[in-house]
């Protein structure tokens, strides 16, 4: 019995293959995030059980449920999925575009190309008082400019007759440690209150979201998604290599220009919300791949489910684990993912 199924319009003008497995795992995936999602808005100084945040989810709570729920947990909790989410599918991208494992948004320099220009824009536009003199809404257009040039700089200088993957490794790697150097500057340079908020956004937190951040972050991460996932095929050629995509059609350098502006406009969107996260970006696409393989129409959606879980999850036990204190999401996917990436460097010395 075959595990591909195939769905066709009437007209046949539609059609498109789908595995069982893989909408298996989509599927688990996704009931995992929904009782991650429910847990956490249960837990936390005062506990509500899972029924009645979901009967305050429908608008049947009491009050003070629905306070604690609706105005303080659920907007931090929408923050860690979306950038859970969105610093996940940057990754696969970025690990098609170059046929590189190694490759994540925040391991060359693009978390730190948005990383810097958030912080300047926090230091430059922040008065005696401590207020922002412009308005927050430019903020990730800040972060999604500081990845693009980033990402541009990197792709650029790693091109010589093709992407060499050691050569973006290490460029990526150098310039995300200027970026770091940019950083402390910054912090250094701009008022006391704001650096000390730039170090902590740094390491990578959801502490504080507010529904406004919600609202500006939901729609360009869902948008960004809907493209990834109308441009799949586009991918999957790319991870055929220069010669073969070209062989069937492919607009190799638009599609990777393509491919490289929605990578950095989800990783600088991402950052501009929640900090620099890291390691998601290379872990989430390596565990979808091990459940669907490298298909990326399945690949893409899994790898933001998995995405959404590791910051949910990274969120959680940063309230609860050390409590009264708070640890930012950061610190424990990045204890999580500097062993992961020795691994995959191990992996990759003894493959060559």
């Amino acid at each position: 019995m075959s595990k591909n199924k195939v769905f066709r319009t009437k007209n046949d003008r539609f059609s498109f293959m789908f595995d069982q497995k893989s909408v298996f795992n989509i599927l688990f995936m996704t009931c995992v995030l929904l009782v991650l999602f429910l847990v956490s808005a249960s837990i936390g100084e005062s506990f509500i059980h899972p029924l009645q945040v979901m009967k305050t989810l429908f608008g049947h709570g009491e009050p003070g449920d629905q306070l604690i729920i609706e105005t303080l947990r659920m907007p931090r909790l929408l923050v860690a999925l979306f950038a859970g989410a969105g610093l996940a599918i940057s990754g696969a991208i970025l690990q098609g575009m170059i046929k590189n494992p190694l490759a994540s948004p925040d391991i060359i320099g693009i978390t730190g190309g948005a990383g810097v220009t958030v912080v300047l824009f926090l230091a430059l536009f922040s008065d005696d008082n401590h207020s922002l003199i412009v308005s927050v809404q430019w903020m990730p257009l800040a972060a999604f400019l500081g990845a693009a040039v980033l990402g541009f700089i990197v792709y650029f200088l790693s091109y010589k007759n093709g992407i060499s993957p050691i050569r973006l490794i290490l460029i990526g790697i150098g310039l995300s440690t200027l970026m770091q150097a940019l950083t402390t500057m910054f912090m250094m340079l701009g008022p006391i209150h704001r650096a000390a908020q730039a170090n902590l956004w740094l390491t990578g937190s959801v502490n504080g979201a507010s529904w406004t951040d919600v609202q500006l972050m939901a729609p360009v991460i869902i948008i960004l998604f809907l493209l990834t996932l109308l441009s799949f095929r586009k991918v999957n050629a790319q991870t055929l290599g220069g010669e073969l995509a070209l062989s069937i059609g492919a607009h190799l350098q638009r599609d990777r220009i393509l491919m490289l502006i929605l990578c950095t406009g989800l990783a600088g969107t991402t950052v501009a919300f929640a900090g620099g996260i890291g390691f998601v970006g290379l872990m989430a696409p390596h565990m979808a791949r091990r459940l669907v393989g490298s298909s990326y129409g399945a690949l893409i959606p899994l790898s933001a489910l998995i995405g959404a879980i590791l910051v949910m999850s990274a969120d959680l036990l940063g309230r609860t684990a050390f409590s009264p204190h708070e640890v930012p999401a950061g610190v424990f996917t990045a204890t999580i993912g500097a062993p992961y990436f020795i691994y995959l460097l191990y992996k990759s010395k003894n493959r060559s």
